[in-house]
This record gives structure tokens, C-alpha cells and sequence, in this order.
């Protein structure tokens, strides 16, 4: 059946912990205080998904290679699937309105659409809702 894992853990550096933490806090994402110190925060997604935010110098502990630049490099884009393009919407202009910046136009395929941002350290942030139906009718 293929490889198979029960929860996926993402790790971003970030310059500012408190920063970051209050960045996503105002999108609605909750901490879990049992893996939270002055070096990394627990970002709780889902009950399945999490992202480790991680101060580099902290961060760095864990990698022989450099930090990438996120002002003129792309390490990775972080996707996130909602509930609808509403969501998408709600979620993407609150990114920005709290210091997030625009990373793409938005892109609407009729059965996709997507929103996507940078955060506060740069990363690279997609929303995007699907119409699994649309998807099915092919």
C-alpha cells in the first residue's frame, strides 16, 4: 500500500518566535504550550498536521546546510486545503491586513481556487479550495 505516516510535522525557521506566533494566531491557528519555549512553538493545523516554527539560530541545530534566504530564495510552499473559496478569501486578506504579503495573483480554475502569501519570515503560504465533485466529473 505504499508508504504511510500518521502525522506530518513541518519546520520553518523563523527570525521573531513572538512575531510569528501572533502572525498566526491572528489567522486562527492555535499552539500546543507542551512542545512551546523561547526556541520553537507547535502550530496546530490539524489533529494530524502541525508546524513547528523554530528560531533559526535554533533551527540551525538541526542541519549542516544554510538557512535559505526567503527574500530571494523558495524552500518549500505550504498548501492548505479549506472549506471553500470564502474561507480561502477570509483567510488570505487576513494574512495581509496582519503583515503578510502578496506572493501570487489568485487563481481560479473553476474547480480550484487559490490565494497564496508570504508570511512575516518569508514563506511561502497557498490556500486553496477545491470542488472535489468538479474533480470527479473529470
Amino acid at each position: 500500500m505504499g508508504f504511510q505516516s500518521s502525522k506530518i510535522f513541518v519546520n520553518l525557521p523563523v527570525k521573531d518566535l513572538q512575531r510569528s506566533v501572533a502572525f498566526f494566531t491572528e489567522l486562527g491557528f492555535e499552539f500546543n504550550p507542551q512542545f512551546t519555549d523561547e526556541n520553537a512553538t507547535c502550530m496546530v493545523v490539524n489533529d494530524k498536521i502541525f508546524v513547528m516554527l523554530l528560531v533559526e539560530h535554533y533551527f540551525k541545530t538541526f542541519i549542516t546546510k544554510e538557512i535559505s534566504d526567503t527574500g530571494k530564495d523558495a524552500e518549500v510552499i505550504v498548501a492548505l486545503s479549506l472549506e471553500n473559496r470564502a474561507r480561502v478569501d477570509e483567510i488570505a486578506d487576513k494574512a495581509l491586513a496582519v503583515g503578510g504579503k502578496a506572493s501570487n495573483d489568485p487563481v481560479d480554475h473553476g474547480f480550484m481556487y487559490t490565494r497564496s502569501f508570504q508570511d512575516p519570515d518569508g514563506h511561502l503560504w497557498e490556500l486553496f479550495f477545491m470542488d472535489e465533485s468538479a474533480v470527479q466529473q473529470g
